[in-house]
C-alpha cells in the first residue's frame, strides 16, 4: 500500500498550478499537467533533487522553513499549508503579527451583536479585551478602562470586589498568561504587560513564578457587580480560526436562575445610561462607549 502522503499531496498540488499561476514562462511541450518539479524547486529556493527525493518519498522530514517555502511556491492556503505541516511531521509557526491579532474582523463583531442578552467578548492571548457587545462592556462597566483581564484583575481596584473569589480568579488569570508565552515568548505586548504587572504587584509576581499553565476552563465564574449584585457565569471559549490567538468568550447564565434576571436587569440599567442608537453593538478596545 503507498503511505508516501507527503510526496502525493506535493505531486497533486504541483498539477493544479499552471506556469501563469505562478508567473512563470511555459517552455516546451509539457508531458503531465501542472508545474514541473525543476520548476517548484526554484519557487521554493530548494535544490531539485532534494525537492524530487520529497515526492518520491525519499526524503521524509522537510525542515519548517522548507515547507514554509514549498507552501509559498504552491500557493497554498491557511488549511493546506497546515496540513502539509502536519503530513511532514513538523508544527506550524502560526505566531500572528502584534497588530493582526488585534484586530477583530466585522463579521465576528456582527455574531457578537447576535448574543444581546449575554455578554460576549474577543480576547488575545495576553489577555487584551479586544471587543465586546453590550452586555459585556456592562458587566465589565466597574473598570476603567476595562482593557486587559490580567491588569483588571491585579491592578484595577475594582478588581477585588469583583471578582467573589479573588484568589481564584488571580491564579487562573496568570495560569492562562503564562500559556500565552509557550505561543509566542518574544511578543512585545506580552513582555510590556508582564512587566508592568511585576513592578507594581507582588501577587502577581508570587503567582507568575510559579509557572502555572493552564488554558481556559469551563468552571463557574463568580461576579459581584455594584449595579445588580451577585452573578454567577458559565462560559464557551472560541478559537477564532481567521486569527490565531483570538479567542470568543460568550458568558451564559442558567434560564430562569437569580442570575439570568441580573443579566437582565443589568442590560437594561447600561442601555438605559447609554441610551444612544447603537447602545447593542460591539465595542472596540480603547472605544467604550457607555
Amino acid at each position: 500500500m503507498d503511505d508516501n502522503h507527503l510526496g502525493d499531496f506535493l505531486r497533486a498540488r504541483r498539477a493544479g498550478l499552471q506556469p501563469q499561476d505562478v508567473g512563470m514562462t511555459s517552455y516546451g511541450a509539457r508531458r503531465v499537467a501542472g508545474l514541473r518539479r525543476e520548476e517548484v524547486a526554484v519557487l521554493a529556493g530548494v535544490n531539485a533533487d532534494y525537492y524530487t527525493r520529497l515526492e518520491q518519498g525519499r526524503e521524509h522530514n522537510p525542515s519548517p522553513q522548507v515547507i514554509d517555502a514549498l507552501s509559498r511556491a504552491l500557493h497554498l492556503d491557511a488549511d493546506a499549508r497546515a496540513h502539509l505541516y502536519r503530513m511532514a511531521g513538523a508544527t506550524p509557526n502560526d505566531r500572528p503579527s502584534v497588530h493582526a491579532a488585534e484586530r477583530v474582523s466585522p463579521a465576528l463583531r456582527q455574531l457578537m451583536d447576535g448574543y444581546p442578552n449575554t455578554p460576549a467578548f474577543v480576547m488575545s492571548r495576553t489577555l487584551d479585551l479586544l471587543a465586546v457587545n453590550a452586555l459585556a462592556d456592562a458587566l465589565y462597566a466597574p473598570f476603567e478602562p476595562a482593557d486587559n483581564l490580567a491588569r483588571m484583575t491585579f491592578l484595577d481596584p475594582a478588581g477585588r470586589n469583583f471578582y467573589t473569589d479573588w484568589d481564584r480568579a488571580a491564579q487562573a488569570t496568570v495560569a492562562n498568561l503564562r500559556e500565552a508565552t509557550g505561543f509566542d515568548p518574544d511578543n512585545p505586548r506580552l513582555r510590556e504587560l508582564v512587566r508592568t504587572l511585576t513592578e507594581h504587584s507582588a501577587d502577581f509576581t508570587r503567582l507568575w513564578s510559579s509557572h502555572t499553565v493552564r488554558g481556559k476552563t469551563q468552571d463557574a465564574k463568580h461576579f459581584l457587580h455594584p449595579d445588580v449584585g451577585p452573578l454567577t457565569l458559565t462560559y464557551q471559549a472560541f478559537d477564532v480560526r481567521e486569527t490565531p490567538g483570538q479567542q470568543l468568550v460568550i458568558y451564559h447564565a442558567e434560564p430562569g436562575s437569580p442570575s439570568a434576571q441580573s443579566l437582565n436587569l443589568l442590560g437594561s440599567i447600561h442601555a438605559t445610561r447609554r441610551a444612544g442608537p447603537t447602545a447593542d453593538q460591539p465595542t472596540e478596545r480603547g472605544d467604550r462607549r457607555r
